[in-house]
């Protein structure tokens, strides 16, 4: 795995400049590396709305996990520590979001939906850069862009994860395997502990049931391998799915389209 070094406009503190952007291209595969990350896990004075117009990420925030398709953004309040990962090849814009210009933001890592609209007025400030004064046409573009996001709809599809060590040997074990169908009895002979405390645990510590978890564990995954081109019948099996309509079902009810519907939407299909 290749890491990127820090990208310093996040360091920089300039009231006159309320959005910074900057845009890269990521390819492992021509690095020639399994997958590529940012510096560790790091934090900045500006907030950052980290977008990839194409691709999938993984983001980490404290004890959250997203998988970030180009429907969807992740903001990052400033001086939230946070990771990003690229299993695969990504057209990365961020803008670095200066701590004055913030109040209406969500004040912890979020992930938005990301409009038409919020789309191109994102690469149209990417365009531009930091080239702009107060009071021009620049300035103005950034105003509408954080009125924008100031709108954006919230998804709640993240993953929290928990402390206990016996809930962590679970989570890791389905991280590793998201189509391993153990239920929680099987799980709790693996964790040292019964299903009912298993059970217990995932509420508590994650605010969600195993079973609604699980769910958005396999989403996620869905749409990272939606990304890489995998077809559906595959995922479908791959991730313990019995029936192929069963996951169509499933991916409909919680995403709002069939998994291929999702991919042609972010230009995969």
């Amino acid at each position: 795995m290749t890491k990127l070094p820090p990208v310093e406009v996040g360091f920089r503190l300039d009231a006159r400049l309320p959005i910074i952007p900057f845009a890269m291209q990521i390819s492992p595969r021509k690095l020639q590396v399994r997958q590529v990350a940012c510096a560790g896990c790091h934090a900045h004075p500006r907030g950052q709305l980290i977008y990839a117009s194409s691709g999938v990420m993984r983001v980490i925030c404290g004890r959250d996990i997203w998988v970030v398709p180009p429907s969807q953004a992740v903001w990052v309040p400033p001086e939230q520590e946070h990771e990003v990962y690229f299993p695969g090849d990504v057209a990365l814009c961020n803008l670095f979001v200066d701590p004055t210009a913030t109040g209406g933001l969500p004040g912890q890592c979020s992930v938005l939906k990301v409009s038409p609209l919020l789309r191109e007025l994102i690469l149209k400030g990417v365009e531009v850069g930091e080239a702009y004064l107060p009071d021009t046409a620049g300035w103005r573009l950034m105003q509408v862009i954080l009125d924008e996001l100031r709108q954006a709809p919230v998804t709640p599809l993240h993953l929290p994860m928990g402390r206990d060590a016996r809930l962590v040997r679970v989570i890791e074990a389905l991280l590793e395997n998201p189509g391993d169908n153990r239920d929680l009895e099987q799980w709790g002979r693996l964790a040292g502990g019964s299903g009912r405390t298993l059970a217990r645990l995932f509420v508590s510590e994650t605010g969600l049931t195993f079973g609604t978890w699980r769910k958005r564990l396999l989403l996620q995954e869905a749409v990272k391998r939606l990304d890489q081109g995998q077809q559906v019948t595959g995922i479908a099996f791959d991730l313990g799915y019995r029936s192929l309509s069963a996951f169509i079902e499933m991916f409909r009810k919680e995403l709002g389209a069939s998994p291929s519907q999702y991919a042609r939407r972010c230009g995969n299909g």
